[in-house]
């Protein structure tokens, strides 16, 4: 079980990294709306230059939402007493590893066997899909 004076540093790093997304995703909104804004006719390259923009700042919008539920997870965790605490064998995250992703939800000995499977199910489906013309995005969000 993690130390009560560790667990508020981790509530520290997690709730200011909160603050950070949740201001970038303000900016970005701002941002959008602005491009968005009716200006003067542009040619083809300007429109597609501002659609390709539209869609990273979607993107990047995405996984910073993503990585927000993330946080509060996290921050329920501390409230509850678990954060730190794996949650598919129930033994204690390195503090290291913490440190390096606050919100990690699994011990490195489980996160490595999770990849390992996803890498094992992603490289039969594949094989399986190799004559296939149609490739999925494969992007983590």
């Amino acid at each position: 079980m993690m130390k009560k004076k560790d667990q508020e540093k981790f509530k520290k790093i997690l709730e200011d990294e909160r603050t950070k997304i949740m201001q970038h995703l303000e900016e970005l909104s701002s941002s959008a709306e602005t491009d968005l804004a009716p200006s003067a006719a542009g040619d083809s390259v300007d429109i597609a230059s501002l659609e390709i923009n539209q869609a990273n700042l979607s993107k990047i919008g995405k996984r910073e939402t993503y990585l927000l539920k993330k946080i509060e997870t996290a921050l329920s965790k501390i409230a509850e007493g678990s954060y730190g605490e794996c949650e598919s064998c129930g033994e204690d995250i390195n503090p290291a590893r913490l440190m390096a992703r606050p919100v990690a939800q699994l011990c490195i000995d489980c996160k490595t066997e999770q990849e390992s499977q996803e890498r094992r199910f992603n490289s039969r489906d594949a094989e399986s899909n190799e004559d296939d013309d149609v490739f999925e995005d494969g992007d983590e969000v």
